[in-house]
């Protein structure tokens, strides 16, 4: 029963094929997704219901949105019953509402991964048995026009995560799979967006910092959706795909093996407190710009969100990291960053290091450190120390790094 009290507002619902529409819902006011990575063009809650003999209901929203998503659920069921609600992934921003789902559909049977059965307990205190049923991999429902396989995805990026492959119209529901930050203005599909141009980066950042470190469950996940014939791809967060799939599921399998997106690319990653550290890192892109490598990326590690440098450092075949020791220690931020790094799994990339001490320089060696302890990662060159100011030996020592960059860069072609 809707809520009387609820402000009502225009549904935006919208037609993905014949009988299936999608009722999710964008909070353009969010500012932290998982109250950590930044989002300033907001995030996109999917939700997607299929109308057949019996209607399927896949995923609910976060409490953010849940007005809008109920406004389009009860337009797009004119009336209708709730017939079954499928349940890909049990974190919050899509199982918030569940439990008013089951209130104002009190017929629905819940379908959910063995996974899922304790979450639903923890989340909701009721026992999802009294609810719906657990389906097991390759298990299939008949809805009418339409047959439902279930496709168990663990680790992509909860362990109870599973799909949902529609193989009447082809149509993959690929919960946080292919999804990337960004609210939706307007514009459904992939194929609308300048994607490459502006959303592919905010795509990267979320793979890298939401799925990042399960390198090796999104390879089971992607070969088991290169057995299917996929023409539309429904994830959870940002656009639907109807063309170009194969492109977008390239990236990820770059992404998931760690194989660079860039052979060619360097990010410069530096800690500064007076200046002179970050004029180091910067004569040294200046001198691989002039050796002919285009794409050098520069960034304050004070001022980026760590989000951006670990969607840069997956990106980039060589990294250079240069910091300030700090307390005999990193610079804060970089110490930050390169944890993050190990957490999200990072591997085999080139990297070079520029430390710089006043009295004691320490940093190289601890950066070293960390980075050696990463799987597949290969210094390049010397580490280059300076004491409180760059100088003419500093400036040597940089043409000597920038020399090995560059020739290993050249390899890497």
């Amino acid at each position: 029963m809707a809520n009387p009290h609820a402000l009502s507002c225009l549904p935006t619902a919208r037609k993905i094929h014949e009988d299936l529409f999608y009722v999710g819902a964008s909070d353009r006011r969010i500012t932290l997704f998982e109250n950590v990575f930044p989002v300033a063009h907001g995030v996109s809650y999917n939700a997607y219901l299929l109308l057949d003999e019996k209607t399927v209901l896949f995923d609910a929203v976060d409490r953010a949105v849940s007005g809008t998503f109920f406004e389009n659920l009860g337009a797009a069921l004119g009336g209708r019953a709730l017939d079954y609600l499928v349940i890909h992934h049990m974190e919050p921003d899509h199982c918030a509402t569940i439990a008013e789902v089951i209130a104002r559909y009190p017929q629905v049977t819940l379908l959910y991964s063995k996974g899922a059965e304790a979450m639903l307990r923890q989340f909701f205190g009721f026992d999802p048995a009294g609810h719906g049923r657990a389906v097991k991999e390759g298990e299939e429902l008949c809805t009418g026009r339409h047959t439902l396989r279930f496709v168990m995805a663990p680790l992509v990026h909860w362990p109870e995560v599973m799909m949902t492959y529609d193989a009447t119209d082809k149509t993959l529901f690929s919960a946080d799979a292919f999804g990337t930050f960004g609210a939706l203005d307007g514009n459904l599909y992939a194929d609308q967006l300048p994607f490459e141009a502006e959303w592919l980066p905010e795509a990267r950042r979320y793979y890298c910092n939401i799925v990042g470190k399960y390198g090796k469950q999104v390879q089971n996940a992607l070969a088991k959706a290169a057995k299917l014939e996929i023409e539309t791809l429904c994830p959870l967060h940002g656009p639907v795909w109807r063309a170009n799939i194969g492109w977008f599921a390239d990236k990820y399998d770059l992404w998931s093996r760690y194989v660079p997106e860039d052979a060619q690319g360097v990010l410069v990653v530096y800690g500064s407190i007076y200046g002179g550290t970050e004029n180091a890192a910067a004569y040294l892109a200046a001198r691989l710009s002039e050796g002919g490598i285009a794409n050098v990326r520069m960034y304050d590690a004070s001022r980026t969100d760590a989000s951006v440098l670990v969607a840069e450092a997956f990106r980039c075949s060589h990294i250079v990291l240069a910091s300030v020791t700090y307390n005999l220690d990193l610079f804060t931020p970089v110490k930050n960053l390169l944890t993050d790094l190990a957490a999200h799994n990072l591997q085999n990339r080139k990297f070079a290091l520029i430390e710089n001490g006043t009295w004691g320089p320490v940093s190289g060696k601890r950066m070293g450190e960390l980075m050696a302890a990463m799987p597949g990662m290969e210094q390049v060159g010397e580490t280059v120390t300076l004491r409180s100011a760059p100088n003419a030996a500093t400036g040597e020592a940089l043409n000597a790094l920038a020399d090995a960059l560059l020739a290993s860069l050249r390899e890497s072609r």
